[in-house]
């Protein structure tokens, strides 16, 4: 089965199916801060150190595979129904949902369409910056008013990446969210005192927001 092919032309890798036999990485960022993301939007991202200064959570061996990411989901607030800008993790049926995903030299673009609705979400991070970015575009295809809302997901980690896969409960009491002024901020309380190169990382914090005004969180 071809799930993907070339395009010289854009310098990209074009995946036309979310069902790979396993997550196709693609890699953000080239600087200090960096991410890996799947042609689903799974994925983490981290600050210098994937191990010791991690942002977001992913598990590679995960039940569910490839969980979780970078996620969108959108709802069509007439009819109720909802499914996922990168297929993941809704996952409607293919016959009635289109895909595209292009890794390209730094980023990814993952389009899909549903229920007249096309989606574009572009994910990459900045030259020289510190952030990840998303844009997402939204198309409606069909000939009459639609009403969306739209949410978006991802799931802190607590820095420490291993600490985090091994000992789950020590997050409850060593991380702590506040939302201020429509951004999420993610607290570490996590004390490296046992490793002396890490020990700048005391009381850290990583933040999420989009750039539209929320309804809630």
């Amino acid at each position: 089965m071809q799930y993907g092919y070339f395009d010289d032309a854009r310098r990209e890798y074009v995946i036309t199916t979310p069902l790979t036999p396993l997550p196709w990485i693609n890699y953000l960022g080239a600087d200090e801060f960096c991410g890996l993301i799947s042609n689903t939007a799974g994925g983490y991202c981290f600050y210098k150190d994937p191990l010791l200064q991690r942002i977001t959570r992913y598990r590679y061996f995960n039940v569910p595979l490839d969980a979780g990411g970078r996620y969108l989901y959108i709802r069509d607030n007439d009819t109720q129904d909802y499914w996922s800008a990168s297929w993941q993790p809704v996952q409607k049926p293919l016959d009635a949902y289109q895909y595209e995903c292009r890794h390209g030299l730094g980023y990814t673009r993952i389009t899909s369409e549903y229920a007249q609705i096309k989606s574009s979400t572009l994910y990459l991070v900045p030259k020289n910056e510190n952030n990840e970015v998303w844009v997402c575009t939204l198309t409606n295809r069909s000939d009459r008013v639609r009403k969306l809302s739209v949410f978006s997901l991802v799931e802190f980690c607590g820095f420490q990446g291993l600490g985090d896969m091994t000992n789950f409960q020590a997050n409850l009491n060593t991380n702590q969210a506040n939302v201020e002024d429509d951004v999420i901020y993610n607290v570490s309380l996590y004390n490296h005192v046992h490793d002396p190169s890490v020990r700048f990382l005391n009381n850290v914090f990583s933040f999420f927001f989009c750039n539209r005004a929320i309804a809630g969180y």
